[in-house]
């Protein structure tokens, strides 16, 4: 766990990483690498997506799009839930709430 995570578990009291939200969010994302900034760009266009999905869409190679996927969720900005027609594959949203 990075210091940042640290800090934003103590603010909430809980331990854990609270939801970032308007302003927060797009402050969260600014600060992310040019990769998760694209990722970010591509799931607020298109509502759902699987990682290959995303790949297609922004012309990244999967292994950036995983990276980026991870430093998004790190940062509590997408959510994933698994595909019910195949659950081999997890399908993204942006969570900008």
């Amino acid at each position: 766990m990075s210091a940042s995570e640290t800090a934003k578990g103590e603010e909430n009291g809980t331990g854990e990483e609270s939801r970032l939200t308007g302003e927060n969010a797009t402050e969260a994302i600014r600060e992310l690498p040019p990769s998760a900034k694209l990722v970010a760009k591509v799931l607020e266009y298109n509502d759902t997506l699987t990682q290959s999905q995303i790949a297609e869409e922004s012309l990244l190679p999967d292994r950036t799009v995983r990276y980026a996927l991870n430093r998004l969720d790190d940062e509590g900005l997408v959510d994933s839930r698994f595909s019910f027609s195949d659950a081999r594959k997890r399908l993204y949203t942006l969570n900008l709430d």
